[in-house]
């Protein structure tokens, strides 16, 4: 009978476990606030911690350590940057993000089967091109591999003002402009998410050094950072609506970007409006309690002392659980959007091929060609010289975490192969059996290539092989390299700066070559600026490549040949000398001593360190121009094979009231079809605020006309254009007075200007209604 009562309890029992198991709510879009009610303590913390960083093949001890329970869980999507943790019990699952700026980022170490993603051209070049439509169609290649990839997130779109030519990180970035910049960020962010793919925005803010980036103090105006380095940002949220923002490494005025409630909470969310989900960069910020608090509600890629320092904060009431609360809910919210949670049936097998097509189209329309002395298109027939290690070994993008494993990449050689172009044989083959042993000599992948990328030393040329090609070819090319990448900024001297040993080969080129009434064309294969005032009178052509991606050397061909007009224009001003820069002074920063008992991280080693934007607002042109510093190519500079002129400016009005629209129409004059890039900037009051010369406020690029085509272009202008940011009234202002709209080719070039006026002043409130 004993027997018999038991059985019949342990059923009873069985049965209540189970109808409780069935009451727990499973996550969907109308239960959230009841699923994180069901959620302990403990799991609430996993949720807003990630499960660590996994890379195929890390040796141990490379990176801080994860908790062992998670390294049992094998990742979705091995090689990703990282992952959230997952609480099966209320059907809430682990979503993957992947960094992405250049192109989907896998990491394996292990040698294993690879896999391929796109390599696109970098942001810069992206940027060069001045055409949204171009770069949301480059976001579409990310958003539609990443789901095929059965990625949630993706880290990109980057887009830090380029402050300083020697910023290592500047080829994920887009430009010196904050306008140009969003604009662009708001475009890549569509084109990704149009795939129910998510962003995250990077890096918020003033992550523009990346010596010491861990510990570094940023200190700047709070003019200079709304009107510079957080506008960008501003854009993008409000043109795109990303789903997460990425807070940055670095300090501002003392504070750690993952810790700032005012950052955070108080400008991003409450006067921009942005309802998505913050998440800090990879092992940022000091207090994981304090970056709750602040708004920051992911801490990635985790840690497990991070998940003890936020329970410990719950507990001893130091973080209210409201806090916690708000951000769980916020990650939440981001997991049922994702197609994890929609289950969705990824392929693994993205149309490489269809999307390289893309890539190589929109690398040539960022090309930008500097000079041209009746150089460029090269003749059919021509048989060329071809100089310089990367015109055979192409940098296709930088290093870090915007790197690609790609399938292949096509260097200068092969591309002007493929476009019928012969090449003088003896450099050919000099060049490529140089390139093949030296990178014979490159050691296997390591997590480490981010801080030390390999690359080879330039060959050295010798001047008979100079002589005797330019007796037997029609022009001669040389393409000068470089590489740079994250958490290193690069030099001035053989960097900034050409190295001795290539202006000798250049002098030499230009000596031999005109000797014969021959050309000589210099390609830059870069992520940033050089110098090039005191080499570029020896060439007759020059054209930036940027780092192009894996087509780029088709791209490339494509620009020389004439099959493509160059259309690309500056995003950054290129100076005459480095010493013209505005932040040359103070940057990279200042590096501080180490504190007592602190050491230096084995993977990100870090000092203590402070840097000063004494450059203030005048950033890039808005220094050059303001204080007439002349410049080697100015912002928005850049050449066609056509030409274009511009019809009168008309305006809606003579007087600005809540907005105006000014048009232009712009007629390609020449003989062959181009596109053009119309850039309106503007020159406002100062009385009250010191401003520079002229801001850009307005682009568009046109389709591509044919010779005598024309195509009228409207911008509208509103207040927020006209505004600047008055610290002492915590508010923009748009001056009453006279305005002028100067519209042109480059920040220079102005080809027609109108007057405008404010009747009064418009002052428009940070607060948001």
């Amino acid at each position: 009978m004993k027997k018999f009562l038991l059985m019949i309890c342990f059923a009873c029992l069985n049965l209540m476990v189970s109808a409780q198991e069935k009451q727990l709510p499973q996550l969907n879009k109308n239960n959230i606030k009841q699923v994180i009610k069901a959620l302990t303590l403990e799991e609430k913390v996993k949720l807003v911690v990630g499960m660590g960083m996994y890379i195929p093949g890390a040796p141990a001890g490379l990176l801080p350590p994860n908790d062992p329970e998670d390294d049992k869980i094998t990742p979705k999507v091995p090689g990703t940057s990282g992952r959230t943790h997952a609480i099966n019990r209320l059907g809430i699952p682990s979503i993957t993000l992947s960094d992405g700026p250049a192109g989907i980022h896998f990491m394996d170490l292990t040698n294993a089967k690879p896999k391929y993603a796109t390599a696109i051209p970098i942001g810069t070049l992206l940027a060069s091109t001045w055409d949204t439509i171009m770069t949301k169609k480059v976001g579409e290649i990310l958003g539609r591999e990443a789901k095929d990839y059965g990625i949630d997130i993706v880290l990109t779109p980057a887009f830090n003002i380029q402050r300083n030519p020697l910023g290592g990180r500047n080829f994920e970035y887009y430009s010196e402009d904050p306008f140009l910049s969003g604009t662009i960020a708001a475009a890549v962010t569509n084109g990704i998410q149009k795939y129910g793919i998510g962003v995250s925005i990077k890096h918020f803010a003033a992550n523009n050094t990346e010596t010491n980036r861990m510990k570094l103090n940023t200190i700047v105006s709070e003019r200079a950072l709304r009107e510079i380095y957080l506008k960008g940002f501003e854009i993008a949220v409000k043109k795109s609506n990303p789903w997460t923002l990425m807070t940055s490494y670095n300090l501002i005025n003392g504070t750690h970007t993952s810790e700032s409630k005012d950052l955070i909470t108080k400008i991003l969310r409450k006067e921009w409006g942005f309802k998505g989900m913050v998440m800090s960069d990879w092992f940022a910020g000091q207090n994981a309690a304090i970056s709750l608090a602040a708004g920051n509600d992911l801490q990635m890629p985790g840690r497990p002392d991070q998940v003890q320092t936020i329970s410990n904060a719950v507990k001893n009431g130091s973080l209210a659980m409201t806090d916690l609360d708000l951000s769980v809910e916020r990650v939440l919210n981001l997991i049922v959007k994702s197609i994890t949670f929609k289950k969705y049936n990824y392929t693994n097998e993205p149309d490489l091929k269809a999307n390289a097509a893309v890539s190589r189209m929109v690398a040539a329309e960022g090309m930008v060609l500097l000079k041209n002395n009746n150089a460029l298109p090269l003749p059919k027939s021509s048989t060329i010289a071809l100089f310089g290690n990367a015109s055979y070994d192409i940098i296709a993008g930088g290093t870090g975490s915007g790197d690609v494993v790609k399938k292949y990449t096509i260097s200068l050689d092969e591309g002007l192969l493929n476009s019928g172009f012969k090449l003088q044989q003896n450099a050919k083959s000099t060049y490529e059996d140089y390139v093949k042993a030296e990178n014979a000599k490159k050691p296997a992948p390591s997590f480490m290539d981010v801080f030390n990328p390999f690359s080879i030393k330039e060959m050295d040329v010798k001047n008979e092989m100079i002589i005797a090609s330019a007796a037997n070819s029609d022009i001669a090319i040389i393409t000068i390299g470089r590489i740079s990448g994250e958490s290193k900024d690069r030099k001035v001297e053989n960097d900034f700066n050409l190295t001795d040993a290539e202006k000798q080969t250049l002098k030499t080129l230009s000596e031999s070559f005109h000797a014969k009434n021959k050309k000589v064309i210099v390609v830059i294969n870069a992520g940033g600026v050089l110098e090039m005032a005191s080499w570029s009178p020896l060439v007759d052509a020059l054209l930036m490549a940027w780092q192009p991606g894996m087509e780029g050397g088709n791209a490339i061909a494509d620009i020389l040949s004439g099959k493509v007009n160059p259309s690309g224009k500056l995003t950054a001003t290129f100076p005459i000398s480095y010493t013209d820069v505005p932040s040359a002074g103070n940057f990279p920063g200042k590096q501080l001593p180490l504190k007592e008992g602190e050491t230096l991280d084995p993977v990100m080693p870090t000092y203590p360190a402070e840097i000063t934007y004494d450059d203030d607002i005048y950033v890039g042109y808005r220094y050059y121009n303001t204080k007439k510093v002349k410049t080697a190519y100015e912002f928005g500079f850049g050449l066609s094979y056509t030409q274009f002129s511009y019809g009168a400016i008309q305006l809606s009005s003579s007087t600005f009231e809540n907005k105006i629209t000014a048009t232009i129409t712009i007629k390609n004059t020449g003989k062959v079809a181009g596109k053009e890039v119309a850039q309106l900037y503007l020159n406002a009051p100062s009385e009250k605020l010191k401003k520079p010369s002229e801001e850009l406020k307005g682009f568009a690029k046109t389709k591509l006309l044919q010779p005598n085509e024309s195509q009228t272009i409207s911008f509208t202008l509103t207040p927020s254009e006209l505004a600047s940011y008055d610290p002492a009234l915590s508010s923009w202002i748009a001056e009453a007075g006279k305005y002028t709209i100067r519209m042109g080719t480059s920040s220079l070039d102005i080809k027609q200007t109108k007057e405008f006026s404010l009747k009064k002043d418009i002052l428009m409130s940070t607060s948001k209604k």
